[in-house]
């Protein structure tokens, strides 16, 4: 089925019989998914108050105990996963400098430390840490700044690399810079104290820098030879711990690129091209004695968006291409923000064999995700065919990777942490399982073969004239405006199609030139049609709700941007971009009708306006997120819209909101309203708050039978509408089955014909945000 292209040109239909959608949740007989079954924020070991980082995590022989770097505080942390589905804080130590790395010898963690004063002065120590007593028993000099750390199978040798890093703002940033870095040999044999350390120089290796290697990762295999890689140097070594020299390299060369996104222009666009990409490796694992999987993240001038198999002889076995960027952008996680630097950025990585399966994970920084490949089998043309079994969220900034098949487990280690972002530091941990719970929403291709992009939704709405069809729609963090449809029958649900707005008969510029004309110049000086309403036809709009009609049409409204209100007291003041807008369209994505709030309102607009839409008996009904408290709204009442389309009149009424409860402040306000009929309606109402800090994420109903709504002049009698609690989505534990952290904005919500309630979360564009949506079912629930 060839592309639908009315108007304009501006709809991109996938063929729903003929779309390329991976099932990650329906693998080879066998082969069981992984599924999550915890989030621990790291803060548990310490104190909620301050930033925490999870970045290296290892784990004890019996792996009932993880073990992992705090570089932030410098402590290293323990984890109880005696129950993996409730992992118990276990302690944190502090040490002597910024932990950059850890693995486990038995009873002992080897935990690297940077000591460095400067990058010209470099020094760190390997501590070895009694795990049981938590007490560090010894220091060994490393002789320069540590990156990381690896122990051989026969734990008979353990290798570091010593990367001594370059001074990024010193002269252009680039290599050579001194002092070189190096690989340093540890014998562990007998007690600690006794061990010692052998340093291997890497000088001359590289082709590119041959005077600073700049170690960066380090694996060994059952043969003690330990791969290198050298990222800036775009190259491996490979050293033989045993006589301590150096055996092998090779460049890891460069690939092109093509169908990806290399542009920031707030699009997902994956149509061009990029040449000769040094791959830049940063983590390695080996898979097999005679093969490793590098994790291509680049940094100088590579990355090559995904990751390479090799033989120890420096043939590629396979590359992914654009394929992982095309996997992640299928299930919402891809970084448009990154799209200009390395995109969903590969840079960790780990083996393990499960049974007679052999996996590797791959770990996305930028798209927070850890991607499951299986071997299927053994030999090199096992390994250079690996299939993707799944992708899988995480926390944000997954750095450390961490197979425990002895457990059937996998963990992942996620550094950013920013409670003022809602993001903390987190350990997830996956268990094989027989079903998976992630992703449960992918896309089909667009034309070209690449995956219809999503992300950022907020709206939520159910075809009247289809229960298996949803619509929904992003909000501002993407420009050309559009819903899509999601195919509810579909598991994980599927989304077949995007449909771009477009103003072709000049509805919405005609009604937002008229009222610039008629608001002061002073107040309007960011209010730029132009940027609204593109030449092209198409708009940027916030669209914030969504609602389908039985006649094919639909109703969207975009929230409002900035202020209008004269003497707002708002710490976080914006100027006014845009108004709040509710928008008629026709099935092809053309406006049919554009319709602003009565002027008087809209000089007294505030920011945090239109939210969720629905139908009912004719009329449009629109919830406002917040209070308009300089337009005549009291504390803690926030507004609902009726729009009567016949009389173009509009009238409101009051809605009560709950209190804010969390430790850590916020708001709390509605997102998205559903017409269940006879005059009642559901709203979805919540806190700001995510994670552990969340407090609100509720669903009320309310009924307007018999409600008098009143024009704006009488705003001191709107009528305080009747709330009742339908469902309180955290004591209810409706998020317990994903092992996930609470979400911060629960935003789209529908009801089906047979009474299931569908809720999901808005992911920020993966900005600030891991990245996951979720599509939470709860039957019966009306």
């Amino acid at each position: 089925m060839k592309s639908i292209l009315p108007v304009l040109g501006f709809v991109f239909t996938a063929a729903l019989g003929h779309a390329q959608v991976p099932a990650p949740q329906t693998l080879d007989a066998g082969s069981a998914p992984f599924r999550r079954v915890a989030t621990f924020p790291v803060f548990q070991n310490t104190s909620v108050a301050i930033d925490t980082v999870a970045e290296i995590v290892s784990a004890t022989d019996d792996g009932m105990t993880l073990v992992y770097t705090d570089g932030v505080a410098q402590k290293l942390g323990f984890v109880d996963i005696s129950n993996p589905a409730a992992p118990q804080p276990a302690g944190a130590i502090d040490l002597p400098g910024e932990p950059t790395s850890v693995t486990v010898r038995g009873p002992h963690a080897l935990v690297c430390v940077n000591s460095s004063a400067n990058f010209i002065n470099t020094s760190g120590e390997l501590l070895v840490v009694d795990i049981a007593t938590q007490t560090i028993l010894t220091s060994i000099p490393l002789g320069g700044q540590p990156d990381a750390i690896a122990l051989s199978p026969d734990k008979r040798y353990a290798a570091v690399a010593i990367e001594n890093e370059r001074d990024e703002d010193a002269g252009d940033g680039y290599p050579p810079q001194a002092p070189a870095g190096f690989l340093q040999i540890i014998d562990c044999v007998g007690a600690p104290t006794a061990w010692t350390t052998r340093p291997v120089s890497l000088i001359g290796i590289p082709t590119l820098y041959p005077t600073d290697p700049e170690p960066e990762f380090v694996d060994i295999n059952a043969r003690n030879i330990a791969v290198v890689t050298m990222q800036e140097n775009n190259h491996v070594a490979l050293v033989n711990l045993v006589t301590g020299q150096v055996i092998g390299g090779f460049s890891c060369g460069a690939i092109d690129l093509d169908l990806i996104d290399a542009t920031e222009d707030d699009l997902i666009n994956q149509v061009e091209s990029l040449k000769g990409v040094p791959r830049e490796p940063d983590a390695v694992a080996w898979t097999s004695t005679t093969t490793f999987v590098t994790a291509n993240e680049g940094d100088l001038d590579g990355g090559s968006r995904g990751f390479t198999t090799w033989r120890v002889g420096g043939a590629p076995l396979f590359d992914t291409g654009n394929t992982l960027e095309h996997h992640i952008t299928r299930v919402g996680h891809y970084p448009e923000s990154r799209s200009e630097n390395k995109g969903n950025e590969a840079e960790g990585v780990d083996y393990g064999q499960f049974g007679s399966e052999r996996f590797f994970f791959i770990a996305s920084e930028r798209s927070n995700t850890v991607s499951v490949y299986q071997i299927p089998g053994n030999g090199p043309a096992a390994e250079a065919s690996p299939i993707l079994r799944q992708v899988l969220s995480t926390g944000v900034g997954p750095e450390g990777v961490l197979a425990i098949p002895s457990r059937n487990l996998l963990v992942v280690a996620a550094e950013e942490d920013n409670r003022g972002d809602k993001i903390r530091s987190s350990l997830t941990i996956f268990e094989r399982s027989q079903s998976g719970n992630y992703p449960t929403i992918v896309s089909a291709n667009r034309a070209n073969g690449t995956p219809i992009p999503w992300s950022a939704l907020s709206g939520l709405d159910v075809s009247p004239n289809n229960a298996d069809q949803l619509f929904t729609v992003h909000d501002s963090y993407y420009r050309q405006s559009r819903f899509f449809t999601i195919s509810a029958a579909s598991s994980p649900m599927t989304v077949r199609s995007e449909t771009v707005l477009v103003d072709a008969t000049g509805q919405l510029k005609s009604a937002l030139d008229a009222l610039k004309a008629s608001l002061p110049s002073t107040a309007i000086a960011d209010f730029d049609v132009d940027a609204i309403v593109e030449s092209d036809g198409t708009v940027n709009l916030d669209l914030e709700g969504i609602t389908a009609l039985a006649d094919g049409t639909l109703w969207v409204v975009s929230e409002g941007k900035g202020n209008l209100a004269s003497g707002v007291s708002d710490p976080n003041d914006r100027p006014f971009e845009s108004p709040n807008m509710a928008l008629h369209l026709d099935a092809s994505g053309l406006i049919l009708d554009a319709v602003l709030l009565p002027q008087s309102v809209i000089e007294n607009q505030l920011r945090f306006g239109f939210e969720g839409c629905a139908v009912q008996d004719g009329a449009l009904f629109v919830v406002f997120q917040r209070e308009w408290k300089k337009a005549g709204d009291q504390a803690g009442l926030v507004r609902v819209g009726r729009y009567d389309p016949t009389t173009q009149a509009w009238s409101f009424a009051h809605y009560p909101i709950d209190t804010p409860t969390s430790p850590n402040g916020g708001w709390v306000g509605l997102s998205d309203l559903v017409a269940l009929g006879n005059g009642q309606f559901a709203v979805v109402e919540r806190d700001d708050q995510g994670g552990t800090d969340a407090m609100i994420k509720r669903i009320y109903t309310f009924d307007v039978t018999g409600v008098a709504f009143v024009d704006e002049t009488q705003v001191a009698n709107f009528a305080v509408l009747t709330k009742t609690l339908k469902i309180d989505l955290l004591a209810a534990g409706v998020y317990a089955p994903f092992g996930c952290a609470i979400p911060e904005k629960i935003e789209g919500l529908t009801v089906l014909p047979n009474g299931t309630a569908l809720i999901v979360n808005d992911n920020d564009g993966v900005d600030d945000n891991n990245g996951e949506t979720l599509m939470v079912q709860l039957p019966g629930l009306f």
